[in-house]
């Protein structure tokens, strides 16, 4: 491997880390994020910092907690004055590129990209911010039912059988399509260009993220499938916390029927497809540097902003700390066969690209940051604490803290919850409280100790409300002149490639 090598960064959004036949599921078809793990390092206990786009995103490009850099929701401003590892790369003398969404909200929409091939498929403007967010805010999350009275729109529409579509074309398809095929032209450019400095290429899908309709021929991949549906225990109401209650009530879960077995094996298949749909981007862009040669010297990394609860626990999207929604796929493969076959089940975050990247390329002057580099001795420490927060949709802060086989959720005035993920990986056997055993009332002020130490909870949550008290502000004034923050990408057609994308 190179002093500097390439970097070729795939995210896709929304992917469960479990239902990829690389993390072990029987029937998913992931055969190119197979390839890629047989000859890199799979992360078998990799989360997201913030298990939503706009801020988990946010987080994986600073290398830093969202509270650090009000990344409160998806509709809060990345500023600036934030040093990415785009910033660090391009002045090391690596050409940054990014082809699909980063869900940047602000005035920014490089952070230390030289260029963007794609718009964005998101706002990038403070309209995403909702007044339920505010009043959720402004109620500790006590009065969640009535603040989500008047939702107009629920997000849980879109995980009954009726939300499924097979083989209907749609803007989020489109998108990816434009994703993959600018990226693979901008890899075919450096190949052809005669390029001597090393690149930072970052492809970024959108799916499987809903909507869930999957082109048929994905959908066909599973037909007659044996797929497993989520199962519900007669006391399941007795499992969620209040963090739950309140998504479920700022998702509408109430208002469908999510449990109907049919309408489940409809989004289940339905996901399926899609997770081989953007398995096969990464076999694209896999094939594309082997044909070019670039996979001689380029580092790929394949991850998943945050995942999805499918149904889980009756939870739909994300936005809390179980498996589902806060685990995260993440495969590093390394020119020189680094661990090249291997596992790592040691807790690791998004928030660890930042470090890496910037070891791999030799940057040595670096401001502070909260991410660990994957390559670093450190990163064996098995005792480390993987941190990650949730703020948007509840009305508290909400921090999560794993080391080892423990997770904890701390949920900012209520009773939170401890979990063995070894005895209990699904999470249902709640070992905090009044009954639980003195091992586990031990682990459970262990973590909280580290949370308290490391964040002050009634700071995020006044920080986080004056902040939307601004973006409300500063949205009705853009809205009523009209203005945008929109990336445009500016490509010209009649240019050739080798100017389109390396100019």
């Amino acid at each position: 491997m190179a002093d500097q090598p390439n970097i070729l960064l795939i995210l896709s959004d929304q992917m469960v880390a479990a239902l990829t036949g690389t993390y072990g599921h029987p029937v998913v078809r992931t055969p190119n994020l197979d390839r890629l793990a047989a000859t890199g390092v799979r992360y078998d206990a990799a989360y997201t910092a913030f298990p939503l786009c706009a801020p988990g995103r946010a987080c994986l490009m600073t290398g830093r907690h969202a509270s650090e850099i009000g990344a409160w929701d998806n509709g809060a401003l990345l500023s600036a004055d934030e040093p990415t590892f785009a910033h660090y790369l391009a002045r090391a003398g690596y050409d940054t590129v990014l082809s699909g969404k980063m869900h940047f909200i602000g005035p920014d929409q490089l952070h230390g990209f030289r260029k963007r091939l794609t718009t964005d498929i998101y706002s990038s403007d403070f309209d995403w911010v909702k007044p339920e967010w505010i009043r959720l805010k402004e109620t500790r999350g006590t009065d969640f039912e009535q603040v989500m009275s008047n939702r107009p729109a629920y997000n849980a529409a879109g995980y009954t059988g009726d939300g499924v579509r097979i083989d209907a074309w749609h803007d989020a398809l489109s998108y990816d399509e434009e994703t993959h095929f600018r990226a693979i032209e901008y890899l075919r450019a450096r190949n052809s260009g005669g390029e001597d400095g090393p690149f930072l290429l970052c492809a970024s899908y959108h799916h499987p993220h809903e909507p869930f309709w999957p082109p048929d021929a994905y959908w066909k991949q599973y037909e007659g499938a044996d797929i497993d549906l989520p199962v519900f225990p007669a006391d399941l109401d007795d499992h969620h916390s209040m963090m739950d209650l309140n998504l479920n009530a700022y998702h509408g879960t109430g208002c469908y029927d999510l449990r109907n077995e049919e309408g489940l094996y409809r989004l289940r298949r339905a996901y399926y497809a899609l997770v081989s749909y953007m398995d096969d981007k990464v076999g694209g862009l896999l094939d594309a540097l082997d044909e070019t040669g670039l996979a001689e010297n380029t580092v790929v990394v394949f991850a998943s902003d945050h995942g999805d609860m499918l149904c889980e626990r009756g939870m739909v999207q994300k936005r809390c700390f179980y498996e589902w929604s806060c685990r995260v796929p993440l495969i590093v493969r390394f020119p020189d066969g680094w661990r090249a076959g291997t596992t790592f089940p040691d807790p690791v975050s998004l928030i660890d690209l930042l470090p890496t990247f910037c070891d791999l390329a030799g940057v040595e002057d670096r401001l502070p940051h909260d991410g660990q580099s994957l390559v670093s001795a450190a990163a064996d420490d098995g005792d480390r604490v993987v941190f990650a927060q949730a703020h948007e949709a509840v009305g508290m802060p909400c921090i999560m803290a794993r080391q080892g086989r423990y997770k904890y959720h701390y949920i900012h005035g209520f009773a939170p919850r401890l979990f063995d993920l070894d005895n209990d990986p699904d999470e249902w056997h709640n070992l905090s409280g009044e009954h639980a055993e003195d091992e586990h009332r031990q682990v459970e002020a262990r973590l909280l100790g580290r949370i308290l130490d490391r964040f002050d909870p009634d700071a995020i949550a006044e920080e986080n409300l004056d902040s939307l008290y601004r973006r409300r502000l500063i949205r009705d004034t853009m809205s009523r002149y009209g203005h945008t923050w929109s990336h445009e990408p500016g490509l010209d057609h009649r240019k050739g490639a080798m100017k389109q994308y390396l100019s």
